[in-house]
């Protein structure tokens, strides 16, 4: 996929995304302060303006302008945590015109471990972790030559276990875990994020003119 593919991909996905900022809103209220809509709506919109604005970009352009856009959109920790695991993906990508899986790998397993350190947090914590780390290992371990939709589908699933894995659990990290054992039964919004993330961008891939890049 080019950079032109990519940018148009990530609009796409992004877009849809922001239709759940109501959602999002909602579970974030019942374990916290109920801006992570807020943070998800404004970053989209700043991410989507910006990448429009570039000028034949490459991958690793585009994620860092999407990091910077990200981080910058609103003053909040996931904002910051996402902003911070983009740019440091940004720098795991090589400077290759095309994005190809191994690409996806590679970035998502560096934006992954910069959040579980800049966020002191790990799988358990009941953190966007919980769906993340899963559904990297789940890209890790696609088979060679498996449709693209097929490794987004195990993905998702991935991702989806590791919120319902959590639910019960109390949140050990961020505001929610200023709750305690008020927060166990509530999935985490920031997991639940992501896994909207992940379906927004399956949604995404099967749009018309992103089948007709054949990618």
């Amino acid at each position: 996929m080019n950079g032109a593919a990519l940018v148009a991909l990530i609009d796409r996905t992004l877009k849809l995304l922001a239709e759940r900022t109501d959602e999002l809103r909602d579970l974030d209220a019942a374990v916290g302060d109920g801006d992570l809509g807020i943070t998800v709506g404004k970053g989209c919109e700043a991410v989507r303006a910006r990448l429009h604005a570039l000028e034949d970009p490459s991958p690793v352009q585009i994620v860092k302008a999407a990091a910077i856009s990200a981080a910058n959109a609103n003053p909040s920790t996931m904002a910051a945590l996402v902003g911070g695991g983009l740019l440091a993906g940004g720098k795991a990508l090589g400077e290759a015109n095309l994005f190809e899986r191994a690409d996806a790998l590679t970035l998502a397993r560096a934006v992954a471990d910069n959040i579980a350190t800049r966020g002191k947090s790990a799988v358990g914590d009941k953190t966007i972790l919980d769906a993340m780390v899963p559904s990297v290992d789940a890209l890790e371990a696609s088979p060679v030559g498996a449709p693209d939709l097929a490794v987004l589908a195990a993905m998702i699933d991935a991702a989806r276990g590791g919120v319902e894995a959590t639910t019960s659990l109390q949140n050990q990290r961020g505001r929610a875990a200023w709750l305690g054992a008020r927060s166990a039964g509530h999935p985490d919004p920031g997991a639940t994020a992501y896994v909207r993330f992940l379906e927004a961008l399956a949604t995404a891939w099967t749009a018309p003119d992103n089948q007709s890049t054949g990618e």
